[in-house]
């Protein structure tokens, strides 16, 4: 759709847009974090945890991106003719997918511990993708859903996440019941909320 301003004030909104979020910045500058964006090379290593993994970036002509984790290294073969935002974008896909494979088990084992020490109720799944809008789901047939971003964050506000979504397989809301089973678990909770709310955008690829 065109656009239905005139190209001064087009201009203009530009201006307004680039001022605001400079302001923006110099009061919070937290926020340049929100629109950073990562770029990789070969050689780069990429800390997750207490893990470290160090890329091998390869193009190739193949119309299709693949990754590879082998002895702590990822082989990433990626498609010549991306875009470098496509690139960047894939490469954040790729890394998520192979380094919650590599991180599935231990989180695996982390939530049947959890769930045997505080609520005992049948798990079907346990999940890792690659999620911005939440840190966890769970669903009434018991599959737990984490975001891979979480990998990034402390194993205690691992747990915290966890704790919240294995007690909604007993309150599928927000209830003060809820909140009650979060509790009993993890009486330090709000501190573990409170470093995701500060920290969370730190946590990504």
């Amino acid at each position: 759709m065109p656009s239905l301003l005139l190209p001064h004030q087009q201009k203009e909104c530009l201006r307004w847009f680039e001022t605001t979020l400079r302001q923006r910045i110099q009061k919070n500058p937290d926020l340049k974090k929100h629109y950073a964006i990562k770029s990789y090379q070969t050689g780069d290593m990429v800390q997750v945890g207490q893990r470290a993994y160090t890329l091998d970036i390869k193009y190739t002509d193949n119309k299709t991106h693949s990754a590879k984790l082998r002895n702590g290294i990822i082989y990433l073969k990626l498609a010549k003719g991306a875009s470098a935002s496509g690139l960047q974008k894939s490469i954040k896909t790729l890394l998520s997918r192979v380094i919650s494979s590599d991180f599935k088990p231990f989180i695996t084992r982390r939530v049947l511990e959890l769930n045997q020490l505080y609520f005992q109720k049948d798990i079907k799944s346990v999940n890792l993708k690659y999620n911005q809008s939440n840190w966890g789901s769970c669903s009434s047939k018991g599959n737990i859903n984490l975001s891979s971003r979480l990998l990034f964050a402390p194993e205690s506000v691992i747990d915290y996440v966890i704790i919240h979504e294995l007690a909604h397989l007993l309150e599928m809301n927000h209830s003060p019941r809820f909140w009650k089973l979060v509790s009993n678990a993890m009486p330090e909770y709000k501190e573990k909320e409170q470093w995701l709310k500060k920290n969370g955008v730190q946590c990504d690829f």
